[in-house]
């Protein structure tokens, strides 16, 4: 048996990174039709209409957004500059790991089931289960989270005492939901130009930190390190002074870096509709640790050279928040002097909040769709018409949305921090359920005789750096919102709507993974128990049909001229993109 599943699995051969299919084991030799152009497919079914830049694009744009541009505000006033750079760097580290054991998996079985589909096939049904719900609660929530953030922005030119907040909110979620009904190939190509808006935006504004913090605004002041000085690296947490405060602040803001790295996950939800997973995935995620240096850690790093912690212009340090701004990259042009362009860093904000919003709908549709499929949702939840669009399921999450509504009665920067909670938890421990399922992978390759160098995409940290990023993460679940038990002037001795919100996801998931197991009385599966065949032939014999076919596409004169195009662009810009 150990060898057959290694003949199987070996399909693959590496050239200099390029991954390439071999015919001679991927289709039968004589099987005709196999060979023939595949047909589309029917309703029912979701459509692999998303390209390597649509993938790359989806993927960088789940981790550019609210989280990123606007969290980090909340973060900064509660900890400072040095804390700040020192958390999202951990978190960062951490979510590489875990986006290496999805690549590792997403390209063995790219099928549409999702991250549930994987722990329910190599771990226990049962876990599939939990997973599955969690995940889909974390996208469901995740979108009116987007809203409310869109909400904050909005209230910066329009107060909420002359516009209801509520009308934004539902022109927001009937654009979204338009988006997503169009067809995987629009939306991709949608998200796609959104997200080349947003990475193109978002270098300009760490470009325009550098420069303000080297002097060049109109003021001519160079910040520098300044800020770090006074009023200081680290922050004290509200009435807990010395070092113990300063550990108390850092250890708080992990709640907020796990939130705005949240979605750097998600190529492996794509990895169902995408044309050529053996080679998007993994372009996709060896990519992702240099767009964390630059697009987490190095930003982070120049926002505290240019904002101090205890600016009055920032939303989340200013309790009335009358004139404030929600982003704090903002609050770094506007500090400097510079006219007119905190106004377009807006307009560049609520375009982030569009497309993070745009994906977080998507996600949660395709993530229903994948628990329809395996019979841990309603059956409906699995029917998509002719695009190959799951109507249903972004009917479900529009009505979802609505929670958005809130910030009718409440306030808009607390609605949306309790948002951050509840979101962050649900997103965290799908990493862990992720790496558990990683770890549980590897050891039925092992045990069945598959060798690393046979798939077309393996985890560079291996089984070690699985089991330490899961270590991490669960310790980050835990401490994510441990000063609701330190008393405050606001909440008095505890904290309990930031303690529920913050700590819900783990009920919930033990909950629905003990009830699906007592129900069906699943167990965990052994090593040589795990299924390693079923699909994997039909998945390389539908690459190996696309190869055949864009050949021959670019054996033609137009064909040509793409391929030469598509080459300058892999070369000089996909890095970026």
């Amino acid at each position: 048996m150990a060898k057959e599943l290694s003949t199987s699995a070996g399909d693959y051969t590496k050239d200099n990174d390029a991954i390439t299919l071999n015919p001679i084991n991927s289709v039968l030799e004589g099987d005709v039709e196999a060979m023939k152009p595949p047909q589309q497919p029917a309703a029912g079914n979701l459509h692999r209409g998303l390209k390597a830049r649509h993938i790359s694009m989806i993927a960088l744009g789940g981790s550019i957004g609210t989280g990123l541009i606007i969290g980090t505000g909340a973060a900064l006033a509660k900890a400072g500059p040095a804390s700040l750079f020192l958390a999202y760097c951990t978190i960062g580290l951490n979510v590489y790991v875990t986006m290496t054991a999805v690549g590792e998996i997403a390209t063995y079985l790219p099928t549409g089931v999702g991250f549930s589909g994987y722990a329910a096939r190599f771990v226990d049904p049962a876990l599939g289960f939990s997973l599955g719900w969690n995940y889909l609660f974390k996208y469901l929530l995740a979108a009116p989270n987007q809203l409310t953030a869109a909400a904050i922005v909005l209230q910066e030119w329009v107060p909420g005492d002359k516009v209801n907040p509520g009308v934004w909110i539902a022109i927001f979620m009937i654009l979204i939901l338009a988006i997503n009904y169009i067809g995987i190939s629009y939306f991709g190509e949608i998200e796609f130009w959104l997200s080349s808006v947003k990475v193109i935006t978002f270098i300009g504004i760490i470009l325009i930190s550098l420069i303000l913090a080297l002097g060049g605004g109109p003021n001519h002041d160079r910040t520098g390190f300044r800020y770090w000085k006074d009023p200081g690296a680290f922050a004290n947490y509200p009435g807990i002074g010395g070092g113990k405060g300063k550990f108390v602040a850092f250890a708080s803001i992990f709640v907020n870096a796990a939130f705005a790295y949240l979605g750097t996950e998600l190529v492996g939800v794509t990895a169902g509709e995408a044309e050529r997973p053996s080679h998007t995935i993994p372009r996709a995620i060896k990519l992702t640790f240099w767009r964390i240096v630059v697009f987490y850690c190095l930003s982070i790093l120049l926002l505290g050279m240019v904002v101090p912690y205890n600016s009055k212009e920032l939303a989340f340090a200013n309790k009335a928040s009358t004139g404030a701004s929600a982003s704090p990259f903002v609050v770094a042009i506007t500090i400097s002097g510079i006219e007119v362009l905190p106004a377009i860093i807006n307009g560049a904000v609520l375009l982030f909040v569009l497309s993070t919003a745009n994906t977080d709908l998507y996600i949660s549709s395709r993530t229903l769709y994948g628990l329809a499929k395996t019979g841990q949702a309603p059956k409906f939840c699995g029917y998509t018409n002719q695009r190959g669009v799951p109507v249903w399921n972004l009917v479900i999450g529009t009505l979802v949305s609505c929670l958005a509504f809130l910030n009718v009665s409440g306030n808009s920067q607390q609605v949306f921090l309790y948002f951050v909670n509840v979101v962050s938890i649900f997103g965290m421990l799908s990493w862990v359920s992720i790496l558990i399922t990683h770890i549980r992978f590897i050891q039925a390759r092992r045990a069945q005789g598959v060798r690393d160098e046979t798939l077309a995409y393996t985890a560079p940290f291996g089984l070690g750096g699985s089991c330490v990023a899961l270590g991490f993460t669960l310790l980050f679940c835990l401490i994510k919102n441990f000063t609701v038990f330190i008393p405050s002037e606001s909440y008095g001795d505890f904290d309990y709507k930031t303690f529920i919100t913050g700590y819900i996801g783990f009920p919930v998931y033990i909950i629905m993974y003990l009830a699906w197991k007592w129900y069906h009385n699943t167990k965990i599966l052994k090593p040589h128990q795990v299924d390693l065949q079923s699909d994997r032939q039909r998945i390389l014999q539908e690459e190996e049909r696309y190869l055949m076919l864009q050949r021959e596409a670019e054996d033609s004169e137009v064909g040509k001229t793409r391929t030469v195009v598509r080459r300058v662009y892999r070369r000089f810009f996909s890095w970026l993109m």
